[in-house]
Parts: structure tokens; sequence; C-alpha cells
């Protein structure tokens, strides 16, 4: 059956392709990823899907449903199609969404008497708005019993966990005058902004070790003669666990206004980016490896133990996932790269979307035809969060 099922998406390789190119040559972003949604929900309408489009306040995100028969296993295929702005498509996220489309249909046509639901998912703005994390507020994703996605890499591999990250951009204000004529009357916002740095620093001592915190100034006080009346910072804490990380968002709450006070400058604090970490399923990654395997994926490699950030990781807190990483580049690549890019159109890309299909196709089918395997998987997942939280 796998033969047959990697045989349906090999017949539809040239459309696929075809999608691929074109979300390469048209990078759109940040939710405004019209054209690539259009062609992807059109597929999906074409092949017997339920395509419900603009959904979770995202006009660009969308929820495509084939059910055979009642009850079996509910499962998601999760795509991204946003490009880096003034890079294009450099992250390789035009590969997604015909593989993820690939594999879809391939299982919708082999559809047997076995029950099963099938969802795929349009996710925009990963990128640039982390959309994924507002989905999952909204409701999005968490009727699935399992989600899966793919991804371009150096190597085909899998990841195990990856860092909870909370951003925030902090504005200070103060009072403006002559640095050299009336000091007195001025209060400097640069003062809090540089404190705050500081403050992260002494912070540093006292936080787990797998703590990130990093930070920059996002725009320039002004001449040295005058005292700054307004700075802006972005901050950035990152921890593999979401729980250990809201006790140091704590204390960086407390070191803003800390710094604040000390400069006498009143201060913001703008929330951006809430990531989680992901719990890892080892049933689904070694089901995506193994069928990557069979179907002949490049560069089989050891699961990356440690990664970044990414929404995914807010998907797969709430719900069984994994991803992917299907190599088509050199091995040490990086990705938004311009390496990354060169490669988009190459025969290794069309390949990438090709093997990507199949590895999920795969995984799909195994958890639709095997018995128990989803309930192997859930309980593996409620052991995991325990440990990860």
């Amino acid at each position: 059956m796998k033969e047959v099922l990697f045989q349906k998406i090999e017949a539809q390789k040239e459309r696929l392709w075809e999608m691929a190119d074109f979300i390469f040559d048209h990078p759109e972003y940040e939710g405004k990823e019209y054209q690539a949604a259009d062609l992807l929900t059109s597929y999906l309408e074409q092949n017997g899907f339920q395509v419900e489009r603009g959904i979770a306040g995202y006009e660009t995100a969308f929820r495509a449903v084939y059910e055979n028969g009642t009850g079996g296993p509910s499962i998601g295929i999760l795509c991204e199609y946003d490009a880096l702005k003034g890079m294009g498509h450099a992250c390789g996220h035009h590969m997604q969404g015909p593989a993820c489309l690939g594999a879809a249909v391939a299982i919708k046509e082999l559809a047997g008497e076995t029950p099963f639901k099938l969802t795929v998912y349009g996710t925009p703005a990963e990128e640039t708005l982390g959309a994924k994390c507002d989905m999952v507020k909204k409701g999005c994703f968490l009727e699935l019993d399992a989600a899966f996605m793919m991804h371009g890499s150096p190597t085909t591999c899998t990841d195990v966990k990856c860092l909870a990250d909370r951003s925030f951009e902090v504005v200070f204000h103060g009072k403006g005058a002559h640095a050299a004529l009336a000091p007195e009357k001025g209060k400097s916002a640069l003062d809090g902004l540089l404190i705050a740095f500081n403050g992260i620093e002494f912070l540093r001592e006292h936080v787990p070790d797998d703590t990130r915190m990093h930070y920059t100034m996002t725009e320039l006080p002004g001449p040295a003669n005058i005292v700054p009346a307004r700075a802006v910072g972005k901050f950035s804490l990152r921890s593999f666990s979401r729980t250990n990380l809201e006790l140091v968002v704590e204390r960086f709450y407390d070191i803003v206004k800390g710094a604040a006070l000390i400069a006498g400058v009143e201060y913001e604090i703008h929330p951006k980016s809430d990531f989680y970490n992901k719990i890892p399923v080892l049933k689904l990654n070694r089901l995506l490896m193994e069928n990557a395997e069979l179907a002949g994926a490049p560069r089989l490699s050891p699961p990356r133990e440690r990664t970044g950030s990414t929404d995914f990781g807010n998907v797969m807190y709430e719900i069984p996932g994994s991803c992917i990483r299907v190599a088509f580049v050199p091995e040490g690549t990086a990705s938004h790269s311009q390496e990354f890019l060169d490669a988009g159109k190459s025969q290794a890309a069309r390949d990438c979307v090709l093997y990507g299909a199949k590895s999920i196709a795969g995984a799909c089918w195994d958890l639709i035809g095997t018995p128990g395997l989803m309930e192997e998987v859930k309980r593996e997942f409620a052991e995991n969060k325990k440990k990860f939280k």
C-alpha cells in the first residue's frame, strides 16, 4: 500500500513542482500571501476537500477537510507559504504547501474502509507574526489527534526540543534637555534602557542553564548634547521550558520597572512574541523518519536535540506533532541564507517536495491503518507534557 501511496504522489509531481515554483517566484509576506493561499486552496477544492478560507482572523489562513466515513483518527497536515522580507523564499517555505497537498491528495485517493478525518491547515506569516500562536488561541488545530509538518533542510531529520520565546518591546519616556547648559532639567530615557540592559546581565547569574536572554536598541537616541527623551529596546527571553521561562519574565518586568525608577523616567512594555516549547513525541518522529527512509530521502540523520523557536511549538504544546526536515542543500548551509534561496528551484528542491510528501503521507497512513498506534502516541504526549512543560 505504501508503494501505491507513493505512486499517487509521483503522479502529481509536475503540478506540485509548478506550484512550488510559482510560490517561489511570487514571494509574499506577513499574512498577505494571497496568491499562494489561492493556489493551494484551489488545488485542494479541485481534489475534493471542503475548504474554509480566511480563518482565525487571517485572510490567507485556511482549513481544508476530507472525511472518510465517521470516527477514526483526526490527522492534520500544516503548511507555511510566507517568504522573508527582502530575501524571498530563503527558508524553503515555497516547498511546504505543495508537499503537504501532495500527501493529502494521495491519502484521500487511497482511502478505503478505515475511517479517518484529514485536515490541511494553511498557516501564514510564520516568519513575522507567528500566526500559529494566535490560531491556537482561536481554537485551530485542537480538534486534531496529531499534526505533521515538513521543512527543507541540510539533512533529513526531526527535532526533539525547541526554545520557548517571549519577546518584548520596551519604550522609556524621559524629558529632553540640553546636556551642557541644563542637564538638571533632563531625564534620560536612554539611561533607563542602559540600566535595563545591565539588569539583564546581572540576572544571567540567577537563571537556569538553558535560559537565553538577548536585547538590542531599536532606535538611535539622538545627538550627544541632548538628553534623550525616548529610548526603545527589544528584549528576547528563551528557555526549553515555558514554565521556567515565565519565572524569568517576572524578573524581567521587575528589572524594567527598577531601571525606570533609577533613571526617573516612565516606561511601556509591549509583548511581541509568545512561542511555546515543543512537547516531543518520539513515536511520531520515528514514523516520519521510517517513511523518509522508505521513500529514499537523502542524508538521513539523528534528530536535532535542541533547536530555536517556532510557532509550531504552540501547536505541539497542545497536541501531538512532528516536523520532518528534508535535505535539499549541502550540510552546514544556514537557513535564511543566499544558499537556501539559490537552491529554491533546483532539482534537489523538487525532490524535497516529493520526499516530504511521501514521509508525511506514509506516517499518516501508519496512524490510520495501525490499530492502537494513535493511542500510543497520545500516551507518550501526555507523559512528556509532564516532563517538558
